[in-house]
């Protein structure tokens, strides 16, 4: 599974820069580009938390290998030189939006491939893979496009996907479907209206949810990484130094976290990591030199690390036949909610200042996570408590 993420990740980070550079160079329209870009964000808030559902309807595995080929059709239908411009955008939007079920899927069947606290350790080797893709993803990708081209570029992405289908197929366990019984398959609409009950209606999965929301505040940073280097009279290194600060920070928290932290150490440190994750960009605000933000911004990385605690408890609290429901609910809300705040901070940035907009991302985050923090004090010592038992006492 992690061979099969780590080519689907290469294979996407690639095919972003082919987009972007494929649709300006037809259309001549940065606005074009634009919106090409927000067919990758677009997608799975519309559709994920219902095609979410699909995994819990189905065999996980399955569902992720039929994923992985539709979307191999799909972009091989992008790499034509024939495809009109509308044609193009049509098709990304469906290759995203079935990324929703496969990344629901994937959550899913995770926790039986690893359980117990192999999750936590598993889920960080995955999130550092992911942080290091977009290191190192657009500088590599900008350089295959250039040896490529575009078209051959996205070819390139519809044999990742055809790769991925083939190591899911080839080397992941068959499993039933959490339910077994097709005679009394609900409709996708009652899964997806079950999932949405079944999180919300309980006190620890929501607080976990809103825990992992709070990215929404972290990804101002990204979003202004360019506006704030030209604030600091920086150049295109800057920007990218900027860019890689947070990423590089929670590369490093997610490792320390998981390997030295116990079970119980983590549920308890949780609320004070998530504050962390968002207090050092308040400092943004007083204009500091380049290389005390990069420090900020990545002591606030760090304090991300609480995102892998959230995650093995949200999972633990989770019945086996709902987990893609919730999975699907978070990952559409976290990406609605990084969306938002990308486009908050850049409004606010054009008033007050790009330094101060960030500062304030920091600060607004700093409250609502105190907040939750408060919220998790009254629930974390049961959660504790199960903790302990399944780890042996640590």
């Amino acid at each position: 599974m992690w061979f099969a993420q780590v080519i689907s990740y290469a294979g996407d980070q690639f095919a972003q820069v082919a987009i972007a550079i494929l649709v300006y160079r037809r259309t001549g329209s940065p606005l074009l580009t634009a919106l090409a870009y927000a067919l990758t964000y677009l997608p799975p808030i519309a559709g994920g938390p219902l095609l979410s559902g699909l995994a819990d309807l189905f065999p996980r595995r399955r569902v992720m290998i039929v994923c992985d080929v539709i979307r191999m059709v799909l972009v091989a239908g992008m790499a034509l030189p024939s495809m009109p411009f509308a044609g193009l955008c049509a098709l990304l939007f469906f290759t995203v939006l079935l990324g929703a079920p496969f990344s629901s899927a994937r959550s899913a069947l995770l926790p039986d491939v690893l359980p117990d606290d192999k999750f936590v350790l598993g889920s960080a080797i995955g999130n550092i893979s992911f942080q290091a893709s977009q290191i190192l993803g657009f500088v590599a990708g900008a350089a295959v496009v250039s040896a490529l081209k575009p078209y051959w570029t996205l070819a390139t992405d519809a044999l990742s996907f055809a790769l991925s289908a083939v190591i899911v197929t080839g080397w992941v366990k068959r499993r039933e479907s959490p339910r077994c019984d097709p005679g009394k398959r609900p409709s996708l609409w009652a899964v997806s209206r079950e999932g949405v009950t079944m999180v919300f209606g309980n006190p620890v999965l929501r607080t976990l949810l809103l825990f992992g929301w709070l990215a929404g505040f972290c990804i101002v940073p990204e979003g202004l990484a360019a506006p704030y280097a030209h604030s600091l009279h920086g150049n295109a290194l800057d920007v990218g130094l900027l860019m890689a600060a947070m990423p590089l920070g929670t590369v490093v928290g997610a490792f320390a976290f998981g390997r030295l932290v116990p079970p119980s150490g983590r549920v308890r440190m949780m609320g004070w990591l998530a504050m962390a994750s968002c207090a050092p960009l308040i400092g943004s605000a007083f204009n500091p030199p380049l290389w005390a933000v990069l420090v900020l911004w990545a002591l606030a990385g760090a304090g991300g690390a609480y995102q892998l605690a959230a995650a093995a408890v949200f999972v633990q609290n989770l019945a086996p036949e709902g987990r893609a429901r919730a999975f699907g609910l978070a990952q559409s809300g976290l990406l609605a909610v990084q969306g938002l705040g990308i486009v908050a901070g850049g409004a606010v940035a054009g008033v007050v200042g790009t330094p101060v907009a960030v500062g304030l991302a920091g600060l607004l985050g700093l409250c609502a996570a105190a907040i939750l923090a408060m919220s998790w004090t009254l629930r974390r010592s049961d959660v504790i408590a199960a903790t302990r038992a399944r780890s042996g006492g640590r």
